[in-house]
């Protein structure tokens, strides 16, 4: 019960908002997931955006910070819920991967998913 009530009074920052390392809540829209096949250690990897980000061929935004970060959970081939177009809320620690924010089995919240048609 806490830890909600510390979620809720923390300030979510935007993906582009983000720092190279450390623990951070943050909030975005998966623009891509990638699923491992059976062959392979089970990952499943998103992409989070901002809303508002520029076509994936921008590598950065305004004074170099990130536009996407990318996010892994080990162990995993599928999570419920998570697809192309779904808010999300995560918190937990950011890295520098192969030029790109990064972040482990971070927690999650749904906040909204694309409807489908």
């Amino acid at each position: 019960m806490v830890d909600a009530a510390r979620k809720g009074t923390a300030a979510s920052l935007s993906i582009r908002g983000l720092p190279n390392r450390g623990r951070v809540l943050c909030h975005g829209f998966i623009e891509a997931v990638t699923y491992a096949p059976a062959s392979q250690v089970a990952a499943f990897t998103a992409i989070v955006a901002d809303h508002d980000a520029p076509p994936a061929k921008s590598k950065s935004t305004r004074k170099g910070a990130p536009a996407r970060l990318r996010v892994i959970w080990l162990g995993r081939r599928r999570i419920s819920g998570v697809a192309a177009g779904t808010e999300l809320r995560l918190e937990g620690m950011v890295t520098m991967r192969d030029g790109m924010p990064t972040m482990f089995n971070p927690r999650y919240e749904i906040l909204s998913r694309q409807e489908e048609q």
